[in-house]
């Protein structure tokens, strides 16, 4: 027998310290399983899919200060000596680099009129016809570009086509619509030839991160990106053999940041992951705290209660049933402010979501919580209750 009842009269008889191990459990519970929740969040946009091939791709800007050259011209003959690198596949200008929270972006629409049309917010990147296998990206729907798609902008011609992510076609057309429509963006109209399923924009944290645009325009100025596509395994190489090649071909020039696609994402999300490690040291040092509070309490109530102990001992009570009834007493207070910190957790996570636009708090990490919660009080009371169960009768009777 469990007695619960006697378990409960002696908590009612002691409501400090059971009231204070209460609010502490369901405190931890609260913060702990919303923590989880951000960093869970958090996680899944470190690792989830941006489409490009990180581990291949070098990316870097070119701050070009010789006004008298042809950056063009240029930049022409510099792609084509960095293709002569061992291990490199590909070398392009382009507008913008991706998931480096730097670039161009606009508002494009289905509608020539935009304010009667449906509207996206969307990164775009413009670089020549061959940029889709550049970056690693594949077309799941329509066509890649060619070359006859390419302008080069010198004569204002803009390019009548474009690639887009699905989240884009998504949004302005309807779910698995948009290929061979038409888009808008000023007095610019181009036809969508090829989709894109999973493509990340310049900001992929924010609001429009899956919206993208490709534009077959490549155009030079004095501060140019660049990406470069390698073997994987020989991108570290060719990395320090970049900036050389370059000022070898015009000196008049500096070449900033020099590193893998993977590096800049990494650089992007920093603050993400310091949020994550400040979390997770969080959640430990509640998890610490709330079983030294349980450990502490039961330490305490034994010592209270050495004399009762005794005198049971002294009436037969085996070991055993010492040792489960502080396990149980535990289990019970602990119950208590699982129950109370469940509540406040769904209440906490609402206010979150309504004021920082987190994600909602899924019931399972409130449950999982709550089920660590539950297993670390059993641990933390463990030698406690050992240490109650092996207390001697004779000793306990002394003291009366």
């Amino acid at each position: 027998m469990l007695e619960i009842k006697p378990i409960i009269n002696t908590l009612m008889r002691s409501k400090a310290g059971a009231l204070l191990l209460i609010l502490q459990i369901a405190i931890t519970l609260a913060i702990v399983s919303n923590a989880l929740s951000i960093v869970s969040n958090r996680l899944d946009k470190l690792t989830e899919d941006t489409g490009y091939d990180e581990q291949g791709i070098i990316a870097f800007t070119v701050l070009t200060y010789n006004r008298n050259i042809d950056r063009a011209k240029q930049f022409k003959e510099d792609m084509l000596k960095l293709k002569e690198i061992d291990g490199v596949i590909e070398a392009m200008t382009v507008s913008s680099i991706p998931l480096s929270s730097s670039g161009g972006s606009w508002t494009i629409s289905n509608h020539p009129d935009e304010l009667q049309g449906k509207r996206a917010d969307s990164g775009y990147i413009q670089a020549n016809h061959r940029m889709v296998s550049a970056f690693g990206l594949t077309v799941s729907e329509g066509r890649d570009f060619e070359a006859q798609d390419e302008t080069d902008g010198s004569d204002g011609q803009f390019p009548s086509v474009a690639i887009v992510s699905r989240a884009v076609a998504n949004k302005l057309f309807g779910e698995g619509k948009g290929l061979n429509e038409f888009v808008y963006s000023g007095d610019n109209m181009m036809k969508i030839v090829g989709i894109v399923e999973t493509m990340k924009s310049q900001w992929p944290d924010s609001k429009m991160g899956d919206n993208v645009v490709l534009i077959p325009i490549e155009r030079s100025s004095m501060y140019q990106r660049v990406i470069v596509k390698t073997q994987p395994s020989k991108r570290a190489q060719i990395i320090k053999m970049i900036e050389p090649t370059l000022l070898e071909n015009e000196r008049q020039r500096v070449i900033i940041g020099v590193k893998g696609l993977d590096t800049a994402k990494q650089q992007t999300y920093q603050r993400d992951t310091l949020m994550i490690r400040m979390l997770v040291a969080l959640i430990v040092f509640l998890a610490i705290i709330t079983a030294l509070g349980i450990f502490g309490l039961t330490h305490f109530n034994i010592s209270k209660r050495t004399k009762q102990i005794g005198t049971r001992r002294a009436l037969g009570a085996r070991k055993s049933a010492i040792f489960r009834y502080f396990l149980v007493e535990n289990t019970v207070v602990t119950l208590f402010g699982v129950a109370v910190g469940s509540v406040a957790a769904m209440f906490m996570g609402g206010q979150l979501m309504a004021l920082y636009s987190i994600p909602a708090l899924d019931g399972s990490i409130v449950l999982y919580t709550a089920l660590v919660i539950v297993v670390m009080s059993l641990l933390s009371v463990y030698q406690p209750a050992k240490r109650a169960a092996n207390i001697s009768p004779s000793i306990a009777t002394r003291s009366i």
